[in-house]
């Protein structure tokens, strides 16, 4: 295990439950039982990448040269081994320490544990499987699902006024102006519908 740096920095928690409805009670527990934990971000949102966290973003941003950043495990930090590496390698390159508890791992600047480093990206590896696996999971039971006649798909994601506006705009060639009425993060050309208007 690669050495903690042994710096008087901020130790800082961050968690990831892939949604919602998910309790982030265990990892917290966790996380606090290894010591104080100064802040704690959080994302409930599935971890596939990095940008789609903001969490994990403002953390990082947050953390500076002498912190330490404890995870509870592997997968709550990344599920893309390439996400993973690059994560870890940003932190440490900016003098935190990130430690995952579950796996026993730590990674600093200016310690080179090759142990250390293959368990990363033998563990990496396994969650990124694992993901991998629960996402052909979810498409073979939807597969079946809609076979029988069962799937009804996710919630629109617009309501119907969003809807009606992002045509409005289109029509007058400004699709740009949705953000300017509240719609952000969607394209106006995935909506139903607004292709053929």
């Amino acid at each position: 295990m690669a050495k903690s740096s042994g710096s008087h920095g901020q130790r800082v928690g961050c968690i990831r439950v892939s949604t919602v409805e998910q309790n982030n009670q265990r990892q917290k527990e966790l996380l606090n039982a290894s010591g104080r934990i100064d802040r704690f971000f959080e994302d409930k949102i599935s971890g596939r990448t990095k940008t789609a966290r903001p969490g994990l973003v403002e953390c990082m941003a947050y953390v500076r040269d002498g912190d330490e950043l404890v995870v509870s495990s592997i997968d709550r930090l990344a599920r893309s081994l390439t996400d993973l590496r690059g994560i870890v390698d940003e932190l440490t390159g900016k003098g935190v320490t990130v430690t995952f508890l579950h796996e026993n791992l730590a990674f600093a600047k200016d310690t080179a544990d090759p142990r250390a480093d293959l368990m990363l990206g033998i563990l990496g590896s396994f969650a990124e499987f694992e993901w991998a696996i629960i996402r052909e999971r979810q498409a073979e039971r939807i597969a079946l699902a809609k076979k029988a006649g069962k799937y009804k798909g996710r919630k629109p994601a617009l309501n119907p006024q969003q809807v009606a506006e992002i045509k409005r705009r289109t029509l007058a060639g400004g699709v740009k102006g949705s953000a300017r009425a509240g719609i952000r993060g969607y394209s106006a050309y995935g909506v139903s519908g607004v292709k053929n208007v």
